[in-house]
This record gives C-alpha cells, structure tokens and sequence, in this order.
C-alpha cells in the first residue's frame, strides 16, 4: 500500500534524486526551473508516495508563481518510480494535490506538460499566457481549481517575488 504525505525538507534530496532519474539530464535549464528559483515547494501541496518500505515510490511540487500579478499555481515536476510506473500512482498523485489545492482556496494551476495525458485530469491548452522562452506554447495547460479560475487572466508568467 502506498502511502501518500506532505512532502518536508527531510525529503528534499530524495526527490530531487528521483526527478533525476525520471528526468532528461539539463531539466533544471528549463524556463519552468527559473520561476522557482528561489521558493521551496509549497507545503501541504507537494506531496510524496512511500511504499511500506518507506521508499520513495514519487512526487509531485506545486510553486507559487504569478500571471499579471494574480496567484498561480505552477505543477510539476510529478515523477514516478520507474519500477512503479503503470500502477496509477502519479494519477493518484495529481488527484489528491489538486484536492489539496482547492481545499486550500487556489483558484488556478498551470503547467508545462503533454496535453493528451494532462488533459484527463482537467487541463487544456491556455492562450495569452507566455511562459519564459523557450516554452513552446501548447504545452502551457491550466486548470480551473474553481468556477472561471482563469478568467480574465492572461499575461507574463512571472517568479512569484516579482513586482
């Protein structure tokens, strides 16, 4: 049974070793790293999956960002196990840390991912919102964690410290 918790900074290098294993050698050059710069992941939002070995079986981050001076959430990085892929567990992942995200009043999520598999979750390609190059456009997704989240937002993509 895996089990599902908050991430914390004990966890830290754990999962930064397994978005290293599930990851292109270079992720941290993409425009999605620079936004974070700076920020931990937020607390309560980015969780992790541990077997009952407490192994680190995946884990999801969510980071504070800004689209013209509204609160975003930006997800990703999610990453699996590979001896744990195709089990569900990075659905199961984005499932509850969504849940998590509207429990805690957010009004929208945008990403940088593969349409096909994010789109069964919710999300859809996001016009006028420009990521910092090089992002191509249609893999920029949001969601609306609640009704209209992303109405009439539309803009920059922006570190959440900036003014």
């Amino acid at each position: 049974m895996i089990e599902l918790q908050p991430e914390t900074p004990a966890d830290r290098w754990e999962v930064e070793a397994l978005y290293d294993l599930c990851f292109a050698p270079g992720r941290e050059a993409l425009s999605s790293y620079r936004l974070r710069e700076g920020n931990a992941p937020l607390e309560g939002l980015s969780l992790v999956a541990r077997d009952p070995e407490r192994i680190l079986a995946g884990a999801i981050r969510f980071w504070p960002v800004r689209v013209s001076g509204q609160p975003v959430l930006l997800l990703g990085p999610v990453a699996v196990h590979p001896t744990r892929q195709g089990e569900g567990l990075g659905g199961v992942l984005i499932r509850d840390a969504l849940a998590a995200a509207r429990a805690d009043k957010w009004q929208r999520v945008l990403l940088v991912g593969d349409a096909p598999y994010y789109g069964r979750f919710g999300f859809s390609r996001l016009d006028g919102i420009e990521m910092p190059p090089p992002t191509n456009p249609d893999r920029v997704l949001g969601l609306d964690l609640c009704p209209d989240g992303w109405k009439g937002v539309c803009g920059k993509v922006t570190h959440w410290h900036a003014v």
